[in-house]
C-alpha cells in the first residue's frame, strides 16, 4: 500500500517537532513545504530530502499528489488555510488553537462535512504518555462522576516576544490562546468533553506594560505593541452540574522558573492528579484513605510527532480524527466566553 503524501504549510518553528512523526510514520511520508520565507523553506527541504517547494501554499492544495496538509502557521491564519485544503479534498492536521474563534471553528467543520475528509487539532498534551495513562483510567469510571476540576498553566516570566503571539490581529488572544487551549483541552478530555454553558472570567495584562518587564527567554523586553492579555482565570459551569476553575499567565509572580501546568479532578468515587498520576480514594467501610500511582506510562514518540504518526494512522485506517474539531469549539467556545465575560463584567452564557 503506498504512503499517504504530506505538505506541511509553515515549515518553520513548530512544525519542526511535526517532521520527526513524519519520517517515523509507517502511513505517511513528507514530501512538500510551503512558507513565505524562501530561506526558512530552502533549509527544510535540504534537511528533509523535500523538493516540492512553494512560498504559496496553493501550490499544495492543488497538487493532486498529496493527501494530507499539516498547518503550522500563525493561529490567525489556520482556517482560512484549513478550509481552502479541505475544499481540495486533503485530510488536515491543524496546530493549535484549531482556530482563534468558534465561528471560525464552526466554518471549518462545516468545510469537513462537505469535503468528507479528516480534520484534527494537533493537541500533544492529549498524546504524552501519562496523559493517555490517565485517560484510561479514568475512562474506567474511577472516579465516579467528576463533578470539579482545577486546573492551571502559568509561567512567571515567559511571555513571548513575537508579534504572531502578542499582538492581538495576529493571534486572536494571549496566554489563553497559546497556552490555555492545551490544559484546557486536557482538562475538557480527562472530564469526558461536558458541554460548557456559563463561563465567569477575567483576562487582562496586568503586568506587561510595567517598565523595564521582560521575558525569561534571552531577557529580552516585552515590546510595547503587546495588545493581549498576560493573565486569565475562569469558572465554567456544565450541562452536567461539573464545574471547572482554571487559570493561565504568561507573566505571574509564581514560584516556577519553567511551566507550572496542573490538573487537579473530583469525582464522587474518587479524585486525582496530573501530571503526577495519581488516584485518591476513600473506603468509608474502614473509614481508610488510599493513594494510588499509576506506574505504567504509554510508550512513543515525542508527543508533537506521536500526534502525527497517529492522525496518519486514523487517516490510513478510515478511523474518526483522534482530536476531533467538536472539541476544540468546546476550548474555544469557554475561551471566546471569558473574553466576553471581561469585556462584559459576569457570567456569560456559551452557545
Amino acid at each position: 500500500m503506498s504512503k499517504l503524501k504530506v505538505g506541511i504549510v509553515g515549515v518553520g518553528g513548530i512544525a519542526r517537532t511535526h517532521i520527526p512523526g513524519w519520517h517515523a510514520s509507517e502511513h505517511a511520508e513528507l514530501v512538500a513545504g510551503s512558507d513565505i520565507g524562501e530561506d526558512v523553506l530552502n533549509r527544510f527541504g535540504e534537511e528533509n530530502g523535500v523538493d516540492r517547494l512553494h512560498t504559496d501554499p496553493e501550490a499544495l492544495f492543488s497538487d493532486s499528489d498529496i493527501d494530507i496538509i499539516d498547518i503550522c502557521t500563525p493561529s490567525m491564519y489556520h482556517a482560512p488555510l484549513a478550509i481552502a485544503a479541505l475544499k481540495a479534498g486533503k485530510h488536515v492536521i491543524c496546530e493549535k488553537p484549531l482556530a482563534p474563534t468558534p465561528d471560525d471553528i464552526r466554518r471549518m467543520i462545516e468545510a469537513r462535512d462537505k469535503s468528507g475528509k479528516t480534520l484534527m487539532t494537533a493537541q500533544h498534551f492529549r498524546f504524552q504518555g501519562s496523559s493517555k495513562a490517565m485517560k484510561d483510567e479514568l475512562d474506567t469510571g474511577a472516579l465516579g462522576h467528576i463533578y470539579h476540576a482545577r486546573s492551571w498553566m502559568l509561567r512567571r516570566a515567559g511571555a513571548p516576544t513575537g508579534g504572531g503571539f502578542i499582538i492581538k490581529e495576529n493571534s486572536g488572544g494571549g496566554p489563553c490562546i497559546d497556552i490555555g487551549v492545551h490544559i484546557l483541552d486536557l482538562t475538557l478530555w480527562f472530564m469526558g468533553n461536558p458541554e460548557p454553558i456559563t463561563v465567569t472570567g477575567v483576562a487582562r495584562a496586568e503586568l506587561a506594560h510595567q517598565q523595564g518587564v521582560f521575558s525569561q527567554w534571552g531577557r529580552q523586553p516585552i515590546p510595547e505593541d503587546f495588545n493581549v492579555e498576560d493573565f486569565a482565570a475562569a469558572f465554567v459551569r456544565f450541562d452536567n452540574g461539573a464545574t471547572l476553575v482554571i487559570e493561565v499567565s504568561w507573566l505571574l509572580h509564581h514560584n516556577t522558573q519553567g511551566e507550572d501546568m496542573q490538573m487537579w479532578l473530583y469525582g464522587t468515587d474518587g479524585g486525582a492528579h496530573w501530571p503526577n498520576c495519581e488516584i485518591y480514594e476513600s473506603n468509608n467501610q474502614t473509614r481508610q484513605q488510599y493513594n494510588r500511582e499509576l506506574k505504567l506510562m504509554h510508550a512513543g514518540l515525542e508527543a508533537h510527532a506521536q500526534e502525527c504518526v497517529e492522525f496518519a494512522a486514523a487517516v490510513a485506517a478510515g478511523n474518526p480524527s483522534p482530536v476531533p474539531a467538536e472539541e476544540s469549539l468546546q476550548v474555544l467556545k469557554i475561551l471566546d466566553g471569558i473574553y466576553r465575560s471581561q469585556a462584559q463584567g459576569g457570567e456569560v452564557k456559551i452557545d
